[in-house]
């Protein structure tokens, strides 16, 4: 998501592309790391559109028998679960680095899921989205997979490493980081709740000790799931 405007990349291109000169703007998102596709291992992805027609095109041309495509017509709900499942990546990386087990994980993209949810609902997501490839489906390879750099980064992190030292040798761009600011801005701006992105912003932008953050979340008032 764009800083500042919290556009998604298919606003931006439709500005900066002439409607006359493009068709539908089609989002290809889902669990789906390059080194795994590019080993030709099955792997299961969502193109999204406004027009179906354009979903139902990408989808003719990368179909095989190892990259199966479906179509979504809520390309907001695509986009939006692509984006912030790297947030709750960047939580998941943290608890392995400060030695949590699966339990922690799982509690994590589950509540995770939720408010990201929560909050892409607000922004005009289809609910269903999430539940699909491009939510819980691309949230579990984030969360639990080495290649994914976010993953990555949280764990240095809950390793005790400083955010810079992080960023510079991680040599690629943690994407997390950035939606972290946006998705927490946006939660104030839609009154959204929002604890784990706003604890993760906290350890992030205001320098919140790690340990005190998953305390202070555990320790929140009790509620209905």
């Amino acid at each position: 998501m764009e800083l500042g405007t919290h556009k998604r990349i298919s606003e931006i291109i439709g500005e900066e592309i002439a409607e006359e000169n493009r068709e539908g703007i089609v989002a290809l998102s889902g669990p789906s790391h390059a080194e795994e596709v590019a080993k030709r291992d099955i792997t299961l992805v969502t193109a999204a559109s406004t027009e179906l027609k354009s979903a139902k095109n990408v989808q003719r041309m990368f179909m095989n028998n190892y990259f199966r495509v479906y179509t979504n017509t809520d390309i907001i709900g695509v986009e939006l679960g692509a984006a912030f499942k790297n947030i709750i990546a960047l939580g998941a990386g943290a608890l392995h680095g400060l030695g949590y087990g699966d339990d922690a994980k799982a509690a994590l993209m589950t509540r995770g899921l939720a408010e990201i949810a929560r909050l892409g609902i607000a922004l005009g997501a289809d609910p269903m989205t999430f539940i699909g490839l491009s939510g819980v489906g691309d949230l579990i390879v984030t969360c639990t997979s080495v290649h994914s750099r976010n993953w990555r980064a949280g764990d240095q992190l809950g390793r005790g490493e400083e955010l810079q030292n992080v960023i510079e040798n991680m040599g690629m761009v943690i994407e997390g980081l950035s939606t972290t600011k946006a998705a927490y801005e946006l939660a104030l701006q839609k009154k959204i709740d929002m604890p784990i992105t706003t604890a993760i912003y906290q350890v992030l932008y205001e320098g919140k000790n790690i340990k005190r953050a998953i305390s202070d979340l555990m320790q929140r008032e009790g509620r209905s799931e």
